[in-house]
């Protein structure tokens, strides 16, 4: 059967790699502690899925970090700051990203099925070319490789701006916005796929929005695995989400629910 759904559109660190977007964050926290300002893991992630140096902008214009830096400098941030913490971040970050290259469960496996109905597979990221030039080239070798990869530098501006979306409807030829879907690991995604108004998912084993390593969450009973997932799952509703999973396995399964949703909808 012919799927009502053409696409979907994945994020990265978080969602199909490197279990609790940890990468980026290590490196956050690194390039603001050598200019003797201290910020939260909490701080860290608020705006985690926009192009790296817009996030470091928005981490600057927290109250508090705000506040630290100007009793630290005895002044404002400025554009400059953020440039040079930005120039400090980026080969930081280039330099650790193949120790966070490992894929998600079900990653590999549900791209697998997609495909085989016919079903292309995007991709949006916060990071640059030049930092996805070196974390898909060692994913690609542990067999995952969508079909299409759009970084926020080959459009106007990034999440939560949903061009990278559309980037990836035209470069994949799709459309209209209905039949494909976004899915992503924090509020940042969410509105992005709200944006481009296709489908807005969230995942919640691995993300950002979670916020453990591997060994953190498979060390939980079930009562507070429960509790997280809960509470995961409640941001990404606020945020508007259409729909939550678990993990990427349970990917296929929710696009035969949609497609259902959709062939519905059209025969009333």
């Amino acid at each position: 059967m012919v799927r009502a759904i053409k696409g979907v559109i994945l994020d990265w660190a978080g969602t199909t790699v490197d279990f609790g977007c940890f990468a980026p964050v290590s490196v956050f926290l690194e390039v603001f502690r050598s200019r003797d300002i201290e910020i939260t893991l909490e701080e860290a992630r608020i705006p985690m899925g926009m192009l790296k140096v817009d996030h470091i902008r928005a981490i600057l214009d927290m109250e508090r970090v705000s506040r630290l830096w100007e009793e630290k400098y005895g002044r404002r941030h400025t554009d400059q700051d953020v440039k040079d913490i930005y120039m400090e971040f980026e080969p930081a970050l280039i330099k650790i990203l193949p120790n966070h290259a490992d894929l998600l469960d079900g990653v590999i496996e549900s791209c697998d099925e997609l495909r085989s109905e016919g079903i292309k597979i995007g991709s949006t990221t916060g990071y640059t070319a030049s930092m996805m030039n070196v974390l898909s080239s060692y994913v690609r070798e542990k067999g995952y490789e969508p079909d299409a990869l759009i970084t926020a530098e080959e459009v106007s501006a990034g999440r939560p701006y949903p061009w990278m979306i559309f980037k990836n409807m035209e470069k994949l030829k799709i459309f209209p916005p209905c039949s494909i879907i976004k899915v992503g690991d924090t509020v940042i995604d969410i509105m992005e796929g709200l944006n481009a108004n296709v489908w807005s998912v969230g995942v919640i084993v691995g993300s950002s929005e979670m916020g453990l390593t591997r060994e953190e969450y498979f060390e939980l009973d079930q009562k507070r695995r429960k509790k997280i997932h809960s509470k995961t799952e409640k941001k990404y509703y606020q945020a508007g989400a259409h729909y939550v999973i678990e993990t990427m396995k349970d990917l296929p399964d929710l696009i035969v629910k949609i497609d259902r949703r959709i062939r519905k909808e059209e025969n009333k």
